[in-house]
């Protein structure tokens, strides 16, 4: 079992930056990756960013390529999203995932949840 707990969210002005926390306890050994997705009402969930745990390997949705940045604290087990340039439509909320083995972008694939926080960006 994997445990995630998600920190961070809010209200941000349109060209805010946000960051987004979720620490990761249980059995998180072995190769796995962690990543963020978000829902908007009435949408369904898409990916936004993931990271390979062990080297550090990234990957962005198109539509936040350039504005976030996923990183991770090795020590914390801790994996962060940077938010920059946010835009009203990155609001949703988002989510903290967590999958055995290497990244993906389908939230299927993946075993664990935070349990979201909302982020309001306006304009």
């Amino acid at each position: 079992q994997v445990q995630l707990v998600e920190s961070g969210g809010g209200l941000v002005q349109a060209g805010g930056s946000q960051t987004l926390s979720c620490a990761a306890s249980g059995s998180t050994f072995g190769a796995y990756a962690m990543g963020w997705f978000r829902q908007a009402p009435g949408k369904e969930r898409e990916f936004v960013a993931a990271i390979n745990w062990s080297a550090g390997t990234t990957n962005y949705a198109d539509s936040v390529k350039g504005r976030f940045t996923i990183s991770r604290d090795y020590a914390k087990n801790t994996v962060y999203l940077q938010m920059n340039s946010l835009k009203p439509e990155d609001t949703a909320v988002y989510y903290c995932a967590f999958r055995y083995g290497t990244w993906s972008h389908v939230h299927i694939n993946y075993a664990y949840w935070g349990q979201g926080t909302q982020v309001t960006v306006s304009s």
